[in-house]
């Protein structure tokens, strides 16, 4: 028999068809998984806290493969997976769908200023005007990152007739390369973030990054926090350096109530939410896990599996 630990949330998705030979067994609490993680040959350990999740990972010594539903692998313990011969499948695209919606919505709610008609609502005020003037259409984006999500951005956005750049290694129409997108900062009315995170990531948005962007321009992170420069950016806001910022990511997460970022009427924070506003996120990752047990089984590579060495 193999040993499977998984999380109680996907119980009612998978245990009915996992083959006979799968000893399922299902963890609610933290206290649970450290429990089962010694027993375990196949691993779904995903929790809230990450420290958690390398925990559970840590007491796993029999662990031979690793699942996981989230698409960043940051926090987790990349190395000892290495040393150990674990191979460590996430959950890249499962959301993306979702979160490029975001995006458009951000974009949409900047051009339209559709947060001071929410407000006017609110305050039962007819306006006589719209707060904001800006059409997609004919607007220049830069996507920087360019994989599941980053691609799916591309695609809705073409539909309103955005001219769209990408940053990617690869030469391709309407590229540009790890050393040319700096240089270009300038010509862009969106900048989208959708890169891991990873050491080359880490502030790769900083004060010079900043002040290169059109005074005009949105910068719109739905990658990690940790991407930003998040003191840069406060001051980029606060002298309207920038015009606007997106971002559903921050660091740290939650964001403090008193952190400054929340007082600024031109940052719109959304919480970390883009990836959960759909009801599909456990239904995918289960048809995938269980598309990749067969697969394991079988004693055949498995789908989607991460770059321990590049970090995604």
């Amino acid at each position: 028999m193999t040993i499977a630990v998984l999380s109680a949330l996907v119980r009612p998705l998978v245990e009915t068809r996992l083959p006979a030979d799968i000893d399922a067994r299902f963890f609610m609490t933290k206290e649970e998984a450290f429990a089962l993680a010694p027993h375990a040959e196949i691993g779904w350990f995903d929790m809230y806290d990450k420290g958690d999740m390398a925990e559970a990972i840590a007491r796993a010594t029999k662990l031979k493969w690793l699942n996981s539903i989230y698409a960043g692998v940051d926090g987790m313990p990349l190395d000892l997976l290495t040393q150990r011969g674990v191979t460590f499948t996430n959950g890249v695209g499962i959301n993306a769908i979702t979160i490029a919606e975001y995006v458009v919505m951000g974009m949409l709610t900047v051009a339209k200023g559709y947060r001071d008609v929410v407000r006017a609502q609110e305050r039962r005020e007819w306006l006589q005007d719209s707060p904001g003037k800006v059409e997609l259409f004919g607007s220049k984006a830069l996507i920087i990152g360019y994989g599941a999500i980053g691609s799916l951005v591309e695609e809705r956005l073409k539909a309103f007739n955005v001219d769209v750049s990408v940053v990617r290694r690869t030469p391709a129409p309407n590229t540009l390369s790890p050393d040319q997108w700096r240089a270009r900062l300038g010509e862009f009315d969106w900048v989208i973030l959708a890169v891991p995170a990873t050491p080359e990531t880490d502030k790769m948005i900083g004060a010079a990054e900043l002040a290169a962007m059109k005074p005009s321009a949105t910068l719109i992170n739905i990658a990690r926090g940790s991407v930003i420069d998040q003191d840069a950016l406060v001051a980029a806001l606060s002298a309207k350096v920038i015009g606007a910022a997106f971002l559903d990511v921050t660091d740290p997460e939650p964001l403090p109530a008193n952190h400054p970022l929340w007082a600024l009427d031109n940052a719109h924070i959304t919480m970390h939410l883009s990836g959960r506003a759909q009801d599909k996120m456990f239904v995918r990752s289960a048809e995938r896990f269980l598309e990749n047990l067969s697969r394991y089984q079988a004693g055949e590579a498995l789908h989607h599996q991460v770059n321990l060495a590049l970090g995604y």
